[in-house]
Parts: C-alpha cells; structure tokens; sequence
C-alpha cells in the first residue's frame, strides 16, 4: 500500500513547476503567505470558489522567488475534488489502519485503495490527504466526521486556562475531516515559514494527475465509515430516553433496565441490520438489502453501549445514539414517545422483563367479536360457471384477546387510543370524512354504515379495549388497575380530530368488483386497495385463475338465455341497456363516475318490470324509497339512503302511470360524482360519493326537461291481454329461482366481465355526455358478448318517451309548414292553436310567456328544426324564425 511509502523522489522544483502541474489537472491553485497562518496570499479568495486561476496569475504570484506556500481550492471550481485529511494525531493512534480495514470489511475496499493510491501527501505535522473525484454529485462543504476528546498530555497551555475557567468544558481533537466546496488546503512543495513548524508538505503517492474518480454514493458511504470513528461520548436525546424515574427501592428492577442486560443487538434490530464485522468492542451492521457499506454500529462508545445509526434509509432517525430499550421501543411501538416507551415498558414486563410491581391487575378480557377473516370461508366450494378451479386466499387472522389502555391520564388515553387505531386493532371500524363508522347489517341482511357519535364511539370501545385507570392501593402501598370506560369529554375529543389512524371506508359493495385497475376485489371484508368494503348478499363462488371462452359463453348463456330469457323487451335495445345496468355494480370502480337514471317502464301491469327491479336485489342487495311528491322530499329522500345505506342500488317503484320524469333533483343527482346536502334534524352538510345505481319502474313513463338525455330506457311490451296469466317460462318462477342461482348469477357477470378484461378491456367509443366513459365501456364489454342494441334506440324511441321533446317538436313542424322561415313575432305563433305549447292548465301562453319559451330553447334542435331569434331592429322587438337543419355533406335539409 502506497500511503505508508517514502515521499517521491521526483517532485517540482519549485512552486510555479507545481502550479502549472495542479493547473494541467484542472485544479484552481491558490498562493499561501509564508507566516505561519496558513491564510490565502491574496486580497481576497472568493472569486476563487467559483472561477479557476490562471498561468498568469501563477506567473505573478509564484515568479521572482517570492517565499510562499502553494494550495488547491476543493470542490466544483477543481472539477469536484475533495480531501479526506487524517490528522497526525489519528495517523499516529492508528485510525488510518483501522479506518482501512472497516472500509475492506463493508465492500469498499476497492474505491478506499483506489484513494489512498491516488494524491497522497503528509502535513508537516504527520497527517495525511488524499483526494477524489466525486462524480453523479455534488461536493459538500468542509466537514468534521470524527473526533475524540484530547488527553491531557495533548492539552495547550490555552486550554488548560479554559479548563480552569470552565471545568466541565470539552477539548475536542479532530482526527478525521474534508475539504470540500468553498474550501482549500496547502499542498506540497510548500515548506518553511508557510506552517508553524517549518516542516514541508510531502507526496507519498501518485499526484495531481492521478485523482481517482469516485462516485457520490461510494463517496457518501466512505464519509459514513469515516464517521463511525468518531469517539465522542453521545448522550440520548430526550425522545430516544424515557422520562427519568425516581429512585426505585432496593430489589427492584424496571422492564427496560432488564432488558438492557439480558438481550443482545441481534434479537433487537436483526430484521433491520445484518452484522458485518466486530472489531473490539465495536460491531459495525449493514442495513438489509445493502451489499456494501455500513449502516450502523453498537458498542463503539466507551461509557454505554447504544446503537448509533448513520443512514437515512431506517426506521431509526441517523446519528442519534439509541440504547437497546429505545432501540426496541421504536422498532415494537413506533415511537420513542413517552407513552410509547410506557406501552414498551408494560409488554416487556408481561414477557417476565423487570421485577414484578405491587399492583393489582384487571381480568384480561377476551375478545368478544368474532375473528378477521379474509371471506375465504364464504365462498362456495364448487365454481360455477367455471368448473376448473382452485381455492385461493390467505389464511386468517384472528385477534384473541383486547388491547389494554391505561385511561388515568385523559392525554395519554386520547394517544394510547390512537395509537391501537394506527395498528389496526379495533376490528370493523373505519372512517369516513365525517368521522368514524363501522359497517354492519340490519335484520334482513342489509348492509348499513353507522356514524358514529360520542355514545356509539363509548360502546364500541366499551367492547374492544380493555381500559383501565391506576389508582393508589391502600394496603399493598402499591397500585391497582380499575376497570373505567372512556370519559364521554374524551370521545367527544377523539371524534372532534379532523383526521383518525383508521382505515379509510369509500363504499360498500355486495358483490366482486373490479379494481381501477383491472384486478378483481371477491374477498369478502375490507379491500386496502382500494377502501371498499365487500358485504355479499349471496355465498360467493370461488373463481378459476384463468377465464375461458367455454365459460363465458356458458355465462352468457346463464344469464341472457335462462334468466332473462322470457322478459317481453320491445327490442334488443331495451335487452342490452337492461344488461349494461346489471353490469354496472361490478365496473363501478373500474369506471369511476356518473351513471345515467335506468328507467323500466312496461305498456301495462304484470309486465315484468318489478320483477326486473327485483332481480338487482336478488343479486346485489337493494334500497327502496318510495316516489316523493316534491323535489324537496326527493331530496331528503336521497340523503337518507345514501348516507347510511350500502345497497349498490336505489330503487323508486311503481311511479304514478304515465307519470313524467322532470325533476332537477334527478339532473343533479345522476350527473355528480358526488353528493352533498344536509343531514336531517341537524346542522351540518356532508358531502358523499355518488357510487350508487338508481332504478326507476312505473307503466309508460315518460320525461321532460333535461331528464331525457340523462335517462338509460329499459321497455317492456308484454303485447297481451293478461300478461299476469303467461306461464311456461325458461326457469319457471324466477323469484324461487333466483334463490337457488343467485350466486352462479353473479358469478356468471364477475365471469363475463373478466372475459372481456383478459380480451384486452376493448371500449367502444360511445357519446353520452357525462356517461360516455360508462357508455363506451359497457359498449365493450357487450360487443365482446355479441349482444345488439347498445343504445341504439337512443334517437327516436328516447325522443318518444320525452312529452317535452315531442310538443316542441310538433309545435315547429308545423311553424315550419304553415309560416315557412320568415322571422314572426310570437302573436303570430300563437295563431297555431291547435300545436302551440301550452300552460299546464290547458290554456294557450300569452305572447310574452311563449316569448320566455323560445328564449329557453334557442338554437335547440327539436327532431331537425331549431328556434332561432331575430331583432328586429325597426319594430324595436324580438321576432323568432324556424331553421331546418342542413347536411353539410349533401348541402340539402335531412328531411
């Protein structure tokens, strides 16, 4: 090894052959004044960080035998060059041989070697330099990396002075630091008066032109080694210590203490760091997943032994020193926080840590609700529509006992509570912006989500935390737990935070469904990935690995061909839209947003509509609510439901006969991907996703306003006298049967629907306003079935069903026929009696109201003829003319 090597025999001759050697290296050179001080020959320096000195310079500066000393200013102004500059005292206690062999035991003997061949000069007082290149990074500034305190035999007649003054002070020796960006050093052939000593800088390898070049990652971990020779003696700081305890009396050991002395570094951090190599009493750890450096070090320092990290990339925070109690804490509880430390301290104790204290225990309670469970168990063992399956699904967890809280101190059970949320141990509760809820079932099966207020919250933690308070024992001059509940001031600032360490609930769904992105939720429970929570209705099938074209035709088949294979659909357009609603629950994640109001509407009773509706039940789990008679009731109405109902569908049965959709609610509703009102019987707004399928059933509906667009048409035509008297159906009665298929059903639909995804998820591009994304998925996913219709009757059929569309559109029709195109005014419209719009009443519009009219559907295409308005600026008045839509292909009117 080369740096312990003689200086070179052939060195510059003098300090301008020098500067010209540093200068053809790309290094900026600095002149030194030859008094001892070390300091920059020069006005000032500073331009010199950022530009580099010329030959002419060097020529003024180093010419004429002026005595001076010669430096390299370090950093990016010399191509990134940093020193590591070992001090004579470290090189004399053996830090360099050391240091050596640390670096050639974590991995970075090559880059270290490569360093110490590099430039290596000694200091007149018997350190050494090297220096390296430092690429893909930046050079940090000087810095100390170690250092130990001075001994006495080393103290100045100045520091024994400081001492004097000030006894507890520290004299610190450097041993090991950088020059780096913003700094300089001397370097050799400087000599004489130019260091106190008036010894010479001398090379013992390579020189200027022999720089290694190191990467900054290899840089960063030589630096972390170096580090690690620091001796300094490091106290905990106060969140790595537990607050100081009173004397204990004689005998008697904390948890903590007695863990210090029974276990070993291993059993604490040996899933975080592996050992490397022991070295004395020093261990140096690599963290896991590294395969060179070192990421840590126990038993370095002299007065205790302690964990002290110097990555980043850890749990534990870097160049904080750590004791093994802390250690432990932070990798058991999360924190090094005085309620942590308690929680350590209590689970330590209950392991067999510490003497046993004088207290008297409440009965450990046993948890009473029943285990975690994946949903595994719910599904069916035989697969239909696949028969080649295989049983999936991780095993279950199961929480056998409550956590414990101490509630003496109100602040430290408000972050004891929290900190059992934040590890998950309070079984089925979530949150929702508005606070914390929990799911569950009423007497028929539906799902419900309760939010919960301070008495629910008191109830819920009356049956899953075991809480207690600590009070003084009499008798035993010791301590005992007491059973107490929360103070409701205590839930009532839980429920106060604007955010809970719970997991976070964004909707209830009831069958599998389709994550965003592309894979399927069918475990029942809580689904991380995406914040669902599946409550099936039905058993579920499990469901093979693959999906494959067998199956989903027999899907197919299932569901077009035996379930609905008797409905009297007007056509296929009514068929597909009833199936593309039926697909819906299950793509809802995958295509987030608004779904259009799904509207059966039959010719006559016993049509099958109901029925229809029902069969959303059956398969899904389903919400009624009963039609309202004002768009303030509707509103209500919705709020109700979606707040705590978890039914993927809402359904509105039976509306009045002929009855007209026209409601503004409705618009809203159906179109935000959200919904925000205010609770009834309280204050306060919430706001909710819209997740939810709406289903409307009457016989011959209709609608009006802006409700056309936004309506999916499901029509039936029994085309019979007694349609209630058919019979001989492909299932027979599909209410019995779908009790006993329910569940191939759904797993016929999740199977239709993988089919389509494992095809590549084709879309159709599909125009529907706010619904294209929906539209055109659904357009995929029935063209790959090969079923016909997909919105096909959009155009007419759904402009027959609108009253509104249809009035306008015989009232222009018959404007256009009767006037022609020449602008009118609207006394002359209302001579159209017999096809002019009219009040509700019956009675024909004054001539300003029909004015509004026309203003309202201006430039509104009713079939292909639109209002156009015309001032007429003579008369000083609005006057109004019919425009027929031209083919901008043919140039010619489309009718």
């Amino acid at each position: 090894m080369n740096n312990l090597s003689s200086p070179a025999e052939e060195q510059p001759p003098d300090l301008r052959a020098a500067a010209r050697e540093l200068d053809d290296a790309g290094l900026c050179v600095l002149p030194i004044k030859a008094d001892g001080s070390k300091a920059a020959d020069v006005r000032t320096w500073t331009p010199y960080k950022v530009q580099r000195s010329t030959p002419a310079e060097h020529d003024q500066w180093f010419g004429g035998g002026r005595r001076r000393g010669i430096a390299v200013v370090y950093g990016a102004v010399s191509g990134n060059i940093e020193m590591i500059e070992l001090e004579g005292h470290a090189i004399r206690d053996g830090i360099l041989e050391e240091l050596t062999e640390i670096m050639e035991a974590s991995g970075l003997g090559e880059g270290w070697h490569a360093i110490l061949n590099g430039w290596a000069s000694e200091s007149p007082s018997g350190g050494r330099h090297y220096r390296a290149r430092v690429v893909d990074g930046d050079v940090p500034g000087n810095t100390k990396l170690a250092s130990r305190l001075a001994r006495e035999d080393e103290y100045t007649p100045e520091e024994k002075q400081r001492l004097r003054e000030k006894p507890n002070a520290r004299i610190v020796r450097v041993q090991i630091e950088t020059r780096g960006e913003g700094g300089y050093g001397l370097v050799e052939p400087s000599g004489g008066t130019v260091h106190p000593s008036g010894k010479p800088y001398l090379r013992l390898a390579g020189g200027p032109g022999s720089i290694p070049t190191i990467d900054a990652d290899t840089m960063d971990a030589i630096r972390d080694v170096c580090r690690m020779l620091d001796s300094l003696p490091s106290e905990e700081r106060a969140k790595t210590a537990p607050r100081p305890k009173r004397e204990l009396p004689a005998g008697v050991v904390r948890p903590g203490e007695d863990f210090e002395n029974k276990v070993d570094w291993p059993d604490i951090i040996g899933d975080e760091f592996d050992p490397v190599f022991t070295r004395g009493s020093t261990t140096y750890w690599r963290r896991k997943g590294k395969n060179r450096g070192i990421s840590a070090t126990t038993g370095h320092a002299k007065d205790r032994d302690r964990l002290f990290v110097f990555s980043t990339s850890t749990v534990f925070e870097a160049e904080v020193p750590y004791d093994k109690f802390a250690a432990h804490t932070l990798l058991t509880e999360g924190s090094t926080s005085n309620s942590a430390f308690k929680r350590a301290a209590a689970n330590l104790r209950l392991r067999g840590f510490g003497s046993a204290p004088h207290r008297e225990r409440v009965r450990p309670a046993v948890q009473q609700s029943g285990p975690f469970t994946d949903g595994s168990s719910a599904l069916a063992p035989d697969g239909i529509p696949d028969d080649h399956e295989a049983p999936a699904g991780p095993g279950l967890r199961i929480v056998t006992s409550k956590p414990e809280l101490d509630i003496t101190n109100e602040a430290d059970a408000i972050d004891g509570l929290l900190g059992i949320m934040t590890a998950e141990q309070l079984p089925g509760l979530y949150k929702r912006s508005s606070g914390p809820c929990w799911v569950y079932e009423d007497d028929q099966g539906n799902p419900l989500v309760k939010q919960l207020g301070t008495d629910n919250l008191r109830a819920y933690l009356a049956d899953h935390v075991t809480t207690f308070q600590v009070v003084r024992d009499p008798f035993t001059e010791g301590t005992k737990e007491v059973r107490e509940l929360f103070m409701p001031k205590t839930c009532g600032t839980i429920l106060g935070r604007k955010d809970w360490p719970l997991l976070p609930l964004r909707g209830i769904v009831t069958s599998p469904v389709v994550r965003p992105d592309g894979t399927l939720v069918q475990s029942p429970g809580y689904d991380r990935a995406t914040g669902l929570y599946l409550h099936p209705r039905i058993p579920l099938r499990r469901l093979a690995p693959q999906v494959s074209d067998e199956a989903v035709q027999r899907a197919k088949d299932i569901v077009l061909n035996q379930m609905l294979a008797d409905f009297p659909f007007v056509d296929d357009s009514d068929r597909a839209q009833y199936l593309g609603a039926l697909l819906s629950p299950i793509i809802r994640p995958y295509v987030p947003g608004p779904t259009p109001l799904v509207v059966i509407t039959g010719t006559s009773q016993a049509s099958g509509k109901t029925l229809l509706k029902d069969v959303f039940g059956s398969l899904y789990g389903l919400a009624e609510t009963p039609w309202a008679e004002n768009d303030a009731e509707l509103r209500k109405a919705i709020t109700a439901k979606m707040w705590d109902c978890g039914d993927p569908i809402i359904a509105m049965d039976n509306l009045p006969n002929g009855h007209i959709i026209k409601s503004p609610i409705l618009s809203s509703l159906v179109t935000g991907a959200t919904w925000s009102d205010r609770l009834l019987g309280s204050t306060s707004s919430v706001t909710m996703p819209n997740d939810r399928l709406w289903v409307l059933t009457g016989n011959n509906l209709r609608t009006g306003g802006d409700n056309l667009r936004r309506t999916l048409w499901v029509r039936l035509d029994p085309d019979c006298p007694n349609p209630d008297q058919r019979d001989n159906f492909t299932v027979g009665d599909l209410r019995n049967w779908l009790e006993t298929n329910a569940s191939t059903v759904v797993a016929a639909l999740v199977t239709i629907v993988r089919g389509w995804l494992a095809a590549g998820a084709k879309t159709i591009n599909t125009r529907m306003g706010d619904y294209s994304r929906w539209a055109s998925t659904i357009a995929g996913i029935l063209d790959y079935l090969k079923v016909p219709g997909w919105l096909a009757n959009r155009g007419e059929a759904s402009t027959a069903l609108d009253d509104e569309a249809q009035e306008w559109a015989a009232f222009l029709t018959d404007w256009h026929q009767r006037i022609g195109t020449e602008p009118v005014t609207t006394k002359a419209l209302l001579g159209l009696k017999d096809t002019v719009p009219q009040l509700h009443n019956g009675d024909l519009p004054s001539g300003k109201q029909l004015g509004h009219w026309l203003k309202a559907r201006q430039g509104r295409y009713f079939e292909d003829l639109k209002v156009v308005l015309v001032y007429d600026s003579h008369l000083k008045q609005n006057t109004w003319r019919v425009e027929q839509h031209v083919d901008k292909g043919t140039g010619r009117a489309e009718r």
